[in-house]
């Protein structure tokens, strides 16, 4: 396994011999090696290279220089893609006009990932699923694309849904590339606001934040400090510990593809094979438990995500957590689980999608996210599927929620029952997102007679379904009018 995986790596084989002796994959490797050198870099910059000890320039230079070479490290040549990237919408958004320069960046950047991954599958290494040079790629587009649209409110003053986010500066080269490529997110992200990127870069981020949310004496120790990131650091290292031990423990021994075996299916009863599929899924997710944290932890060790305080006076460190473990397993709606997963790339989806399609924004916003993780048939299967899974749950929510709310007891039985169901239904959706290809995927949903897919059908006809934005508009007018009648009543 780990010498076959040598001809597939395209960065540094120094740490080969480690490769073979724990029989994983040389880019996980790398991957693994290079986010604990970036930890102790974090430490190391933070430290000494504090905003009060030296200027944002040297800041800026080391943490790009850093990341290239990080980026090296894992990746060889093909992290000169992060360049190339990163130029090509520098020049977009520098040469094209304040009217479309947006557009055109979103493009330009999507379409050069999009090719790069298709090369990547179909040309190169089609079926490796491991770390590769497009991860990278993929949170590099979502801070290109999203800087692009930050800056274009800014300049157009549309800032009503995402005002900290707005930007009116155009950046320098060098702030760019730092934006892009700092070490602390090259190689997992997680995506964050240019804004609050700066923010740490120059050493602003904590007062703002400690005046937003001071009131009154619980913050009134932290005046004359600056939060410490250490026991939040510690604390997320140890998740990252106990996610990486559960899933090297039992991921070989409940993989998802074995739900899609043919005896299996023929030789499991169907109630073992539910319980099997969410078993496996609870095995999977760890893996991105441990990435995700690990990448949080190495920006706070730099003093990257202070998010203000806690009411009772603790700093807050979840700037650009990309997501919230308990809230993920204990989910009692599709929707729920979504926006406690991967946080930052929903925000970023909303950001440049959602918010903007005036059309069948959550189709739209789906599709999107399929063409930004990758050319696998796949993933199409998953977010297309995904789509009629939301629309289902918005109308059970609206119809059959407001029955199970007249007592505490029919609430927890209605959050016991949707816990259920929306696990059950995460773990089918995803199937498809971890097999890849179109062959045993549609084995797994015939197996299940596609039963959700129909279920989701029957409900989202016989049922009355709002859009989001539909509630959002009836509750400002609910509140408006609320407002008009206390004034009445004052006057």
């Amino acid at each position: 396994m780990a010498t076959q995986s040598t001809a597939s790596c395209t960065g540094s084989t120094l740490l080969q011999p480690i490769s073979d002796i724990i029989n994983l994959p040389l880019d996980q490797v790398n991957f693994v090696a290079g986010q604990l050198f970036a930890l102790l870099m974090a430490v190391w910059f933070r430290l000494y290279l504090h905003p009060s000890k030296t200027s944002p320039f040297v800041r800026h230079v080391v943490a790009t220089l850093l990341g290239f070479y990080l980026a090296l490290f894992c990746f060889g040549w093909y992290s000169l893609h992060f360049l190339v990237q990163s130029g090509l919408s520098y020049s977009v958004i520098v040469f094209a006009g304040l009217e479309h320069m947006h557009k055109y960046c979103f493009i330009v950047t999507l379409g050069y990932l999009i090719v790069c991954q298709i090369t990547r599958v179909y040309v190169f290494d089609y079926g490796m699923y491991s770390a590769d040079f497009t991860g990278p790629m993929m949170v590099i587009t979502q801070k290109i694309t999203s800087l692009a649209f930050e800056i274009h409110d800014g300049k157009r003053n549309m800032t009503a849904s995402f005002p900290r986010e707005s930007h009116q500066r155009m950046p320098s080269l060098l702030e760019y590339l730092s934006y892009n490529c700092n070490f602390m997110g090259i190689l997992a992200g997680p995506t964050c606001a240019y804004n609050d990127y700066m923010a740490f870069i120059e050493g602003t981020c904590y007062q703002p934040r400690h005046q937003e949310n001071a009131n009154g004496k619980e913050n009134g120790k932290h005046k004359q400090s600056e939060p410490s990131p250490k026991g939040d650091v510690i604390s997320k290292l140890c998740t990252c510990a106990i996610s990486l031990a559960i899933y090297l423990s039992l991921c070989k021994l409940i993989p998802v593809e074995r739900s899609a075996e043919e005896d299996f299916i023929n030789n499991t009863p169907f109630y073992l094979q539910v319980v099997y599929l969410y078993l496996a899924m609870l095995a999977l997710r760890p893996k991105y438990y441990f990435v995700w944290t690990l990448a949080d932890a190495i920006n706070n060790a730099a003093g990257f995500g202070f998010n203000g305080y806690n009411k009772d006076g603790s700093p807050r460190w979840d700037l650009i957590s990309n997501l919230r473990i308990l809230d993920i397993e204990f989910a009692t709606s599709f929707k729920l689980f979504l926006d406690n997963w991967n946080i930052q790339t929903s925000l970023w989806l909303k950001r440049v999608c959602y918010e903007r399609c005036p059309i069948n924004p959550t189709a739209a916003t789906f599709l999107l996210s399929a063409m930004w993780h990758g050319v696998y048939p796949g993933y199409y299967l998953t977010f297309l599927t995904g789509i009629g899974m939301t629309m289902a749950a918005r109308a059970v929510r609206y119809n059959v929620r407001p029955h199970f709310q007249v007592s505490d007891t029919y609430k927890r039985i209605y959050d016991v029952i949707t816990w259920a169901w929306t696990q059950v239904a995460i773990s089918y959706t995803v199937v498809p997102f971890v097999l890849l290809a179109v062959g045993p995927s549609l084995k797994f949903y015939r197996s299940w007679y596609f039963g959700l897919h129909l279920l989701c059908l029957l409900v989202v006809l016989a049922l009355p379904v709002r859009s989001r934005r539909r509630e959002a508009k009836d509750q400002q007018e609910s509140t408006q009018t609320n407002d008009c009648s206390q004034k009445d009543k004052t006057t």
